[in-house]
């Protein structure tokens, strides 16, 4: 299998702002020409993967309102607020549960509820 025929397969640890901005800027992206010069990346394509090869394959998060969505919803469930730049279809991959470690911040727990139940099985 060559670099081009096979994908880089990405978890998501947290699914708040930059995650957002991560899948969509893959989404956004995804049909740039290699030699393309696109703000906020260095390079389309990369060691012969092009941003058309990541693929999310996993998404973990502690928030109740985005446990349980898939990805392309839960970028944009509260209390995330980045900027809409590209339509995400939905993925298929689920949010699931993730380990909490040491609490949510004093600021944030103001903000967000925890999701209940313990951590999904993942391995």
């Amino acid at each position: 299998m060559t670099m081009q025929e096979s994908k880089v397969r990405v978890a998501v640890i947290g699914v708040g702002n930059c995650a957002s901005s991560f899948v969509q800027g893959v989404e956004f992206y995804k049909g740039a020409r290699d030699d393309a010069e696109v703000p906020g990346l260095m390079h389309v394509n990369l060691g012969g993967y092009h941003t058309r090869d990541i693929e999310f394959s996993a998404a973990f998060d502690v928030v109740a309102g985005k446990v349980g969505l898939d990805l392309s919803a839960a970028i944009w469930a509260h209390p995330n607020n980045t900027t809409r730049f590209a339509e995400v279809l939905e993925m298929g991959v689920p949010v699931q549960r993730g380990m909490t470690h040491d609490g949510i911040g004093k600021y944030l727990d103001k903000v967000v509820k925890k999701a209940p139940g313990p951590t999904d099985n993942i391995v």
